[in-house]
């Protein structure tokens, strides 16, 4: 195994636990020296990884994020300058969904973060295989969106209202969407 690949299976490893985990174990799991951890660590460190030590072992400093969910409307030739909206405020799309009458909720993760990710999602929808959620409820969907704080939902949110996108809970919709309401 490489170098590159261990740091990307240190970073694997940190993800998936929730307590701190040492080196020793991360050195014995992996077949290097704790030196070579150590190391590791500094170079995953310098490529913007928050890792912090601690005195029981390593572990990925936890983001804190906001999360809400909107409700919107808008076209088909409106589903750029949304996505573009939430990424271009600070937002992070995670999914799209739908509350059909008859099938409930149906979701899709999107894990947009930037415009790029817009852009390749706009490809893969124009190509034709597959069309939008919102089509099978006249245009209504929801998406969950993240961003580092409140203050930036709340950007997010004013925009959507300012373009008409915003759209209103109705008295048949669940109000609380996993644990998240809007």
């Amino acid at each position: 195994m490489g170098g590159q690949e261990r740091r990307e299976q240190i970073l694997k490893i940190l993800k998936n636990r929730k307590e701190p985990v040492a080196g020793t174990e991360l050195a014995k799991r992996l077949q290097v020296s704790r030196q070579v951890i150590v190391q590791d660590m500094a170079l995953i460190r310098a490529n913007g990884a928050e890792i912090l030590s601690t005195n029981r072992g390593y572990m990925i400093r936890e983001e804190k994020t906001a999360s809400r969910v909107f409700k919107v409307i808008h076209t088909d030739e409106q589903v750029e300058e949304e996505l573009n909206l939430f990424v271009d405020h600070g937002g992070k799309v995670e999914d799209v969904f739908v509350f059909h009458k008859v099938y409930g909720v149906i979701k899709a993760g999107m894990n947009i973060k930037s415009r790029k990710d817009v852009q390749k999602y706009m490809e893969d929808i124009s190509s034709g295989k597959s069309t939008q959620l919102k089509n099978l409820t006249s245009g209504y969907h929801y998406h969950t969106i993240t961003a580092e704080d409140e203050q930036t939902l709340n950007q997010i949110q004013e925009e959507l209202h300012q373009r008409g996108f915003l759209a209103k809970l109705q008295d048949y919709e669940p109000v609380d969407f996993w644990g998240g309401s809007e």
